[in-house]
């Protein structure tokens, strides 16, 4: 089978290979190529823009476009499926070529994206991967490794014993679920006299905080947070402060917090000991190789699973498609080993959150 590199993933190519679909001009009459009638366009559809880990991946994804030399036609669905499937429609009215997004509703997107297909315009999809449907490249992290690191923090912090919260994220969410799956599966698995409450907030923040202070009045003696995102941080602290729980983890009265995303703020409440730790999923990465997905995509280029030049895995989630799931480091304050598992401490300059 004969080989092509593409240098701007740093992947072997591989000619023929299933899972994909070829990327052409679509029934429009615009060309989809940029001003200076060479670069692809490509559309992003930011999902959300309410959230610091959504506001950095916005910041990134213009500077890889001109990294890469593609011109970009930007939306924001704003956590509403209704939009991105209107946003998506203004893609294909603009004749690109390619279509970068994040579907926060996996299950809703699948008329969207059988349009997109019968158009001949690549879907990649960013942090969510679809329930059902075909795109060109998932680009995210192993989202039940968060919840199995999250669980293996909370399980070791407790000696095994007491209550946690798990603040969940959307249930219509792929990401959502296996968070919360891998969350329960590991604490039933390897410590049982732990117990779990979960509580769905939709990614909402309000909500997040209203179900945290509903549980504390109810169970005082809560020992274990997990947020499935940052969107629950300033809330959670919040509530903690108020209720004079803001205290070092060798006091009794601690609480430990392990978050989710890896932005400077939780950064830097590890490291004043407001939260104890945080799984890191790269922004910088989301935008960088989305587009160079898209691009690869546009330019006829298909992959197979395996190991890729940047430190990631390509596996085969189901017939016909393929997600990148890029690593994700738990980050605590030591560095120290969890379970036997790595970790990088807070100040690790590897982490985006230190070099946004």
């Amino acid at each position: 089978m004969k080989r092509n590199t593409l240098t701007s993933i740093g992947l072997t190519v591989l000619l023929g290979a299933s899972a994909t679909f070829a990327a052409g001009c679509g029934d429009d009459a615009t060309s989809g190529t940029g001003a200076n009638g060479s670069q692809p366009v490509i559309g992003v559809d930011y999902p959300r823009s309410d959230t610091d880990f959504w506001n950095s991946y916005i910041k990134y994804t213009p500077q890889f476009g001109d990294e890469l030399g593609v011109e970009l036609k930007t939306t924001n669905s704003q956590n509403d499926i209704a939009n991105l499937i209107s946003n998506a429609q203004t893609f294909i009215s603009q004749g690109v070529k390619g279509v970068v997004m994040a579907p926060q509703d996996t299950a809703a997107i699948a008329p969207t994206l059988s349009q997109l297909e019968s158009k001949n315009i690549p879907v990649v999809t960013i942090d969510t991967r679809p329930d059902t449907g075909k795109v060109f490249m998932v680009v995210r992290a192993d989202n039940r490794a968060y919840g199995t690191k999250a669980c293996q923090f909370l399980g070791t912090k407790l000696g095994g014993k007491g209550k946690v919260v798990m603040l969940q994220g959307g249930l219509d969410s792929i990401n959502g679920r296996d968070r919360t799956e891998a969350f329960n599966e590991c604490m039933q698995q390897n410590f049982p006299d732990i117990t779990v409450f979960g509580e769905a907030t939709d990614w909402k923040a309000d909500v997040a905080a209203s179900k945290l202070q509903t549980r504390f009045a109810s169970d005082p003696d809560i020992k274990g947070i997990y947020m499935q995102s940052s969107f629950a941080l300033s809330g959670t602290l919040q509530i903690l402060k108020q209720r004079g729980l803001q205290v070092p983890p060798t006091d009794p009265k601690h609480v430990f917090v392990v978050s989710n995303d890896g932005i400077p703020e939780e950064l830097k409440n590890i490291g004043e000991g407001l939260i104890d730790a945080t799984v890191s999923q790269p922004a910088d990465l989301y935008a960088k190789h989305g587009l160079e997905y898209a691009k690869a995509a546009i330019e006829g280029k298909t992959f197979q699973p395996g190991p890729t030049a940047h430190g990631s895995n390509i596996i085969q989630v189901r017939e016909g498609l393929l997600e990148d799931q890029l690593p994700a480091p738990l980050v605590t304050l030591d560095g120290a080993p969890i379970a036997g598992e790595p970790t990088l401490k807070f100040d690790d300059a590897s982490l985006w959150g230190n070099n946004a």
